[in-house]
């Protein structure tokens, strides 16, 4: 039997060439099964779990749809429209886009709030193929007159789940109203709810549906783990899985908590960023580039972050706070495991807990390998191997910090932000041009001559202390290099022992 390639589903030499570039060779079962109709320009509704390849599923027919229509780009008036619930996604999607619409000589733009929307207005009014935009935005710029969308040839709905979640549908309804019926639309979605199919039954006319697994199944090469921890003992354990190589995405239930993990990643010694609702556009952005580029290797989340951020190599995500519900955990854990990768998902959980975990997991159909553990036990080793490596917390580089602008990671407040696109205070201001350090909190203070607070994080944490079990390093303490900890692997039900090694003479 021939092999399925993006060419025998149809999809124009160029755009296939691309992707050959880019190491994307083989359809994922979604690409495969959605590709012939979207192509063909019939609607579509498409559902599968994150990471299955939903993206490209849509972008290569919008492309060959608009390259092959051969109309010109009209000011105001783009041909297609990408809504995606979140700046994250909305972001990740136009990069995706870029190589293939430039094969094809078409133009996109990114239209979301936290930043300012002249330039966004600017290339509106020259004339755009592809708009990609977050819904409250858009809806600014069409009450303002900036926008028309009676020449869409295509729309797609990204996540629209998600933007159900958001509440975001009023607003999407309202804006499909103004496109054109004859156009083709596609709907992806992990899952799909009622209001999803209020959208699907008003807007799409005979879609095609695609199904490629099951609502509630994970991805097939992720282990569930649910680690049982006191109070005194879940930031020591948290400190020891973060400390180990490798990409993480921490998740907790609120901004404070996010705000408050990172503080305390950072003060012992693991660079850390966070990102959630407070933070500005900017701030977000030099958060995932640190976090994509290694700088910082762990990311404390709300679930803000559990559909916009998609990293390929994440191997571990960590619940600090179990989520509320089992979507919110099936959206979280499917932020590892992309690209055909394995990973690991692991919550953690305290004695009240117990009984909501049990239900989270049932619902989630996840059958998830539950162990008491304290920062010392030899589990944590084999769920995150590697050295435990303490160096200081992570500082945002002077020419990042973007001290003093309106829109940078300081002052990012914005009139007529939407909820899920908001910008608020993000408390990360540098100080007199110093560095901005995303890992100080309200009372981490400022540190002098460009230190952060977290700059004594070089020497080993004591576990346990303080009301939080929050890992301190000894006041009035400097760094003197990266230093690298190894946890004790006896079984003595205390805290995590650290001892301390320098590198220095490897």
């Amino acid at each position: 039997m021939p092999s399925i390639t993006f060419g025998t589903l149809g999809v124009p030499a160029a755009l296939a060439s691309v992707l050959a570039d880019r190491g994307i060779d083989t359809p994922t079962p979604i690409q495969a099964a959605t590709l012939p109709d979207s192509l063909a320009g019939r609607d579509v509704l498409g559902r599968g779990q994150t990471g299955s390849g939903k993206t490209y599923a849509f972008l290569l027919p919008l492309l060959a749809r608009l390259s092959k229509g051969g109309q010109r780009r009209t000011p105001g008036r783009p041909r297609a429209l990408i809504l995606a619930p979140t700046r994250e996604l909305v972001t990740q999607i136009d990069e995706a886009m870029a190589p293939l619409a430039a094969a094809l000589g078409l133009t996109s733009r990114t239209v979301f709030g936290g930043v300012g929307q002249a330039p966004q207005v600017a290339a509106i009014r020259r004339g755009v193929d592809v708009l990609v935009a977050c819904p409250g935005r858009l809806e600014d710029l069409m009450t303002q007159g900036h926008v028309n969308l009676d020449k869409i040839e295509v729309t797609i709905l990204d996540e629209a789940d998600h933007m159900a979640d958001l509440g975001f549908l009023p607003g999407v309804r309202r804006i499909m109203d103004r496109t054109p019926q004859a156009g083709q639309r596609m709907l992806f979605s992990a899952t799909l709810d009622a209001g999803v199919n209020v959208i699907v039954k008003r807007f799409l006319t005979k879609p095609v549906t695609h199904e490629v697994d099951s609502e509630q199944s994970p991805v097939a090469d992720m282990s569930h783990h649910v680690l049982h921890v006191t109070q005194d003992a879940h930031l020591p354990v948290l400190l020891n899985l973060t400390s180990a190589p490798g990409r993480t995405i921490v998740f907790t239930r609120t901004k404070h908590r996010a705000k408050k993990l990172a503080r305390q990643l950072n003060a012992s010694g693991v660079p850390t960023v966070e990102l959630h609702g407070n933070l500005s556009q900017n701030a977000r952005t030099r958060t995932m580039d640190a976090f994509h580029s290694g700088a910082a290797e762990t990311l404390v989340a709300t679930d803000i972050a559990a559909r916009g951020v998609h990293v390929d190599d994440v191997g571990l995500v960590i619940h600090a706070d179990p989520p509320v519900e089992h979507k919110a955990y099936l959206h979280r854990s499917g932020r590892t495991a992309r690209a055909g990768n394995s990973g690991t998902v692991i919550t953690l959980m305290t004695d009240e807990q117990v009984r909501d975990v049990r239900d989270l997991t049932r619902k989630a159909g996840i059958s998830a390998t539950t162990t008491r553990v304290t920062a010392a036990h030899p589990l944590l080793a084999e769920l995150a191997p590697g050295e435990r490596t303490f160096t200081k917390g992570f500082v945002a580089p002077v020419s990042e910090s973007n001290s003093g602008s309106r829109n940078g990671s300081g002052r990012g407040a914005r009139p007529g932000a939407r909820r899920g696109e908001s910008s608020a205070r993000s408390g990360h201001k540098a100080a007199n041009g110093a560095s901005a350090d995303f890992g100080r909190g309200r009372d981490g203070g400022r540190g002098r001559s460009g230190q952060s607070a977290a700059s004594s994080s070089g020497s080993a944490p004591r576990t346990g202390g303080g009301r939080d079990g929050a890992a301190r390093a000894p006041q009035g303490s400097r760094p003197s290099g990266p230093r690298s900890y190894s946890t004790s692997s006896s079984g003595s039900g205390g805290a995590a022992a650290f001892s301390a090694r320098s590198r220095r003479g490897r």
